[in-house]
């Protein structure tokens, strides 16, 4: 992974049917735990059609997997930093589960279709930092969207999303996957009362190169204005611990003078 990630993609040659280009939404839909570590973006929780509108209200984040997450206001106030990023367990930790003791998605490795991206993903310990809903973790690994696996071919109707339309588009300089869909009877959302999908029609979009659902929106009429706007800045970048820590105890902010007493 580069330390920058380039902001527009070529957008690639399209499969030969559209059954084969669902697949690769779905299965670009459970890849985003292993295409990124860090990632610095912008997140409206309200739905746009082409971009936000000026003064519609966002906060800027910092994101390091796994769990390191900063909010700040547009104004730089911050909202949100996590704490206690480098906890660890030692050889006096008891766990009465084995979920405790799962490694984190990007330590193991998933069942890879031949285009690199995840077609079943393994047991881990999956799970972003939340703001606000669900639906701001769920865009960061938008899987409710697919589901874990591809479901058996004579049971069509298993798959969380009908998708209706899907073609590949721009979004905010990026290339996405756009994709109309229906959720069916099988959808789980995260978060059931903050869903990516609400019943009907949905308009989404899944960043190619990160996996991540940057723009969600109800095409229904009564929920027009349900969904989601991310705009992703960089990925993979460096970030240090004391971005993310509430008082930073390590660095010394350079842009501050420090006086110094010289006894006469």
């Amino acid at each position: 992974m580069s330390t920058w990630d380039s902001r527009r993609s070529p957008v690639p040659e399209s499969p030969a049917s559209p059954a084969d280009l669902a697949a690769v939404f779905r299965n670009l839909c459970r890849s985003s735990p292993w295409k990124w570590q860090s990632m610095r973006f912008e997140y409206w929780d309200q739905a746009f059609s082409s971009a936000p509108a000026p003064g519609a209200p966002f906060v800027r984040a910092w994101l390091r997997r796994p769990g390191a997450l900063r909010l700040e206001s547009p104004e730089r106030l911050v909202l949100h930093s996590t704490t206690g990023i480098n906890d660890s367990r030692d050889v006096f930790y008891v766990s009465a589960t084995r979920k405790s003791w799962l490694l984190p998605p990007h330590l193991v490795t998933p069942v890879y279709d031949d285009a690199g991206l995840v077609r079943r993903r393994p047991e881990a310990a999956y799970g972003e930092p939340g703001f606000g809903n669900g639906r701001f973790s769920a865009a960061l690994d938008p899987v409710e969207l697919a589901g874990n696996a591809p479901v058996p071919i004579e049971f069509p109707g298993s798959n969380a999303l009908d998708i209706r339309e899907v073609r590949y588009s721009d979004h905010e300089g990026r290339t996405v996957l756009e994709a109309v869909v229906v959720p069916n009877a099988a959808y789980r959302p995260a978060d059931p009362a903050a869903p990516l999908c609400l019943p009907g029609r949905s308009l989404l979009r899944v960043d190619v190169n990160t996996g991540v659902c940057v723009s969600s929106q109800s095409l229904e009429a009564e929920t027009e204005g349900y969904g989601h706007w991310i705009r992703i800045i960089a990925v993979d970048e460096y970030m240090l611990d004391d971005l993310f820590l509430a008082q930073s105890m390590n660095l010394t902010d350079v842009r501050r003078h420090i006086s110094w007493d010289i006894p006469a």
